[in-house]
């Protein structure tokens, strides 16, 4: 396969503008059949709705350079699902799961020289997204909407290696209670914007939120879900109503369970415990893992035993075996790996 001429070794997290993106639009209650188009810009009304009230919502996964030279996604079905979620929250028009499955698939196709080859660290990140686009000065849902996926190839997201972060616990909140943490909507990232901004002044990486009603227990990070390793080496994630449901941390519990035979703990973490564990990590699409070496907590360190020089044994498994599947290296369970032909 024909890939463009870039220095993939070095490219960095960011965006690069690539050859066609698949745009949809909403009008009189229903949606066309979407196209393939070369246009990178947007132009819509100054009163549109996701400028006035924030109405959009959005979703992030990848596309890979597998082994064996295929091109494939890992889970978009459950990137449709969570988007379905966020877009019932948001009085947002639900894109079909199995158009939005067809549409990631012909995005990845129509920019196919822009997967990064296998062993490169690279990989091609899709973004769909959607927002209101219709003028909107009242208070209410836009009438209009689109939807659209635009993909860019990234470099790992750790430059020289994965090494364990210094995160911070926060005062502040990422999500109210009974409110849309449990989302991915685009104003819940606007909301964290500040204080990360101030966690990396003070020199954190990241800032872990705890449970917005009684500040005792553990949630996730601004873009990110939370693992435990127990010091007897069973998976623990915190378990909330105001968590995001990560893909990630989906895929690494079934791989705990089915492939290294380990118990697994879906529960409240208080923050008195975390002490208690042997090892710490951050899950998501960017990085799949991103170990924890210490944890702020006014005024002391929460150090773990797996130490600030390497990711853990425990999570190390994981992480190989997570990305040992989705390059084609382990086999995956059925359903995880759609080909882009």
């Amino acid at each position: 396969m024909d890939t463009k001429n870039i220095d993939w070794g070095n490219l960095a997290f960011g965006y690069v503008k690539t050859d066609k993106r698949f745009v949809s639009n909403f009008k009189n209650g229903k949606w066309d059949s979407g196209e393939l188009v070369s246009d990178a810009s947007i132009v819509m009304s100054e009163c549109a709705g996701v400028l006035q009230y924030a109405q959009t919502c959005f979703e992030g996964l990848k596309a890979y350079t597998t082994e064996d030279g295929r091109v494939v996604t890992f889970r978009p079905n459950l990137n449709a699902e969570r988007m379905h979620n966020s877009c019932l929250r948001m009085e947002m028009p639900v894109f079909p799961e199995k158009d939005f499955v067809k549409a990631v698939l012909s995005v990845v196709k129509a920019n196919v020289k822009w997967v990064p080859p296998y062993g490169s660290g690279a990989t091609l990140y899709i973004r769909p997204f959607m927002f209101g686009s219709n003028a909107v000065i009242g208070v209410k849902p836009a009438d209009e909407y689109q939807f659209r996926i635009f993909v860019t190839p990234v470099g790992p997201y750790f430059k020289g290696g994965i090494k364990p972060i210094y995160v911070r616990i926060s005062d502040r909140d990422r999500a109210a209670p009974h409110g849309t943490g449990d989302i991915k909507a685009g104003l819940n990232y606007a909301m964290s914007l500040y204080n990360i901004v101030d966690a990396h002044k003070k020199g954190f990486a990241e800032n872990i939120y705890l449970d917005p009603a009684t500040h005792t227990c553990v949630e996730e990070t601004g873009g990110a879900n939370i693992l435990f390793v127990t010091k007897d080496g069973k998976l623990v994630t915190p378990k909330s109503d105001s968590i995001l449901p990560s893909i990630t941390r989906r895929s690494l519990i079934t791989v705990a369970k089915d492939y290294l035979n380990m118990e697994v703990e879906e529960r409240s973490v208080r923050k008195d415990e975390i002490s208690d564990f042997a090892e710490c990590g951050l899950c998501g699409t960017a990085a799949v893992i991103s170990p924890i070496g210490k944890i702020f907590d006014h005024g002391k360190d929460i150090c773990f035993s797996s130490g600030t020089e390497k990711m853990g044994p425990v999570l190390q498994k994981l992480y190989d075996t997570l990305t040992g599947i989705q390059m084609g290296r382990i086999k995956a369970p059925d359903g995880w790996i759609y080909e882009v032909k």
